[in-house]
């Protein structure tokens, strides 16, 4: 049978990894949403340059709603 010293060694592991993949996961939410302002703010430079008043507040809409 495992000892308690076992037991809490695996717990302590366990957490050390589930804070690692948490860490991972918040990292790579912050990437994602980082490439999405980029994108769109990409996109509305170019629709500003073309003169495109529709895609701009299509876009803008798009920001807001994704709080970006």
């Amino acid at each position: 049978m495992l000892g308690v010293a076992h037991t809490i060694k695996i717990n302590k592991r366990m957490f050390t990894m589930n804070k690692m993949s948490q860490e991972t996961v918040t990292q790579a939410i912050k990437t994602h949403r980082e490439s999405l302002r980029k994108s769109l703010q990409h996109r509305l430079e170019v629709a500003r340059s073309s003169n495109n008043d529709y895609l701009v507040r299509q876009l803008e809409a798009e920001a807001a709603y994704l709080h970006l």
